[in-house]
Parts: C-alpha cells; structure tokens; sequence
C-alpha cells in the first residue's frame, strides 16, 4: 500500500467515525477545503476519501451542493437489520469452518471478558467488547468480501440506531458464548442457528438515532469546527 492510499484510507476512517458518531450529521455539506483544514491534510486525499464513503453508502453527491452526509430512510434502515440477519449466521457458520486457532483464542478471550464484565454489573467495556467479538467472528469465516460487508453493516447499524441497555448483560454474552462453543466444534449450522436466534433476540433493544423520513433534508454546510488531525484514527 502506498503513503498516498494510507492516507486516503486514514482520512476515510476519521469522517466515516464522525458520521457514525454524529459529529457530521445526516444532510450537511461535505466541502473539501474544511474537511482539509479539519483533518490536516490536502483536499486530494478527502476528495478520495469521499468518492469511498459514497461507495459505501455513509456520503451522498447532491446536484448543486456537492458531496453531503447520507441521509438514510426508515425503510434503509430497516433493510440494515434484515441485511444483519441473513449475512451473520452466514458468517458464523463459515467461521465454524475456516476459523484459525489463533481467532479462536482471541474469542474465548473476548466472551471471558464480556461475560466476567456482564455478571459484574460493569457495562462500561461491553459495547467495545460485543463490537471486537463479532468484527474477530466475521474475520474468521475466511471470505474478505462477506467480512467486509458485515463490517460495512454494522459501522451503518452503529450510524443509524441506539442499543437499549438490555435488562440482562450475562444472557447476550451467554449467547456469544454458544456461538463460540458451536464455532469452536466446527458445528456451522449450529452456529447458523445460534446466531440467528441471538440477532433475532437483539432487535427489540434498537431505536432509530436520527429522525428518518422518506423526504431528504436540504443540506447544511460542515462548520470547521475544531481542527483535528487525523493521525491514528
């Protein structure tokens, strides 16, 4: 990978985390001079780091007003969660398959964590720990492009919806732990089935982020804001 493609991909990841995190919210101008000044950069790597985050979904390019932050309908969001559904039992199931020893250590080491976080009532590292499970499970299943799209799905999921505390950490990493039982057996149609049933189980806890209709809103311009380098992002 060239110095020019790592910081595309660097200044890629620094407006991708600020559109999922809110920072630049849905609708709002993306002007390639204030994203410059933001990030430290030049406008090449942002102009091409716009072109990927509209590949992906997170930027559209209006007429008139140039690239914007996406602005998704209920009914996009929607099809997330169902998108969710179908792609992780698959990724389970094939990581039952394919996944190396060095994966599944690192799983039992994530559903340790989570589950001695969970049982202690200590909330804080659990959402950081659900989010290293599934992106290691979706590494396993051994195929760049599903693990890819999964990521992609989710980083979209964390975009669009709030989590709702569930009433019971310990039952949600009970059911990791079963995946993790059934991938580490090479069982993959159980680990198709438990998955399935623990996204099945997760879908009441979301709530939509932002107020999604099926008229778009006009586009508002990215204040510059504080300056942040993008480094390590």
């Amino acid at each position: 990978m060239t110095q020019g493609e790592i910081s595309v991909q660097r200044i890629s990841t620094a407006i991708r985390d600020d559109i999922v995190s809110g920072t630049l919210i849905p609708g709002s101008r993306l002007v390639e001079d204030i994203l410059a000044t933001r990030y430290g950069v030049s406008r090449v790597p942002v102009r091409e780091a716009l072109r990927t985050l509209q590949s992906e979904g997170f930027v559209t390019a209006r007429r008139h007003a140039g690239a914007c932050v996406a602005a998704p309908t209920a009914q996009e969001a929607a099809d997330l969660l169902d998108l969710r559904a179908l792609l992780e039992p698959m990724g389970a199931a094939r990581a039952a398959a394919r996944r190396t020893d060095a994966q599944l250590k690192v799983l039992r080491g994530v559903v340790r964590l989570g589950r001695e976080r969970a049982h202690r009532d200590c909330p804080g590292d659990l959402p950081r720990l659900d989010g290293w499970f599934h992106e290691t499970l979706a590494r396993a299943a051994g195929n760049p492009g599903l693990t890819a799209l999964l990521t992609q799905v989710r980083r979209k999921i964390d975009w669009m919806y709030v989590v709702e505390r569930p009433a019971r950490y310990a039952e949600t990493w009970d059911d990791h732990g079963a995946v993790l039982d059934a991938v580490a057996r090479g069982d993959a149609e159980a680990a198709r089935a438990l998955m399935a049933s623990h996204v099945a189980r997760s879908l009441p806890a979301y709530r939509p982020r932002h107020r999604q209709t099926a008229a778009r809103p006009g586009p508002r311009p990215v204040g510059s804001g504080r300056v942040r380098s993008a480094q390590g992002a």
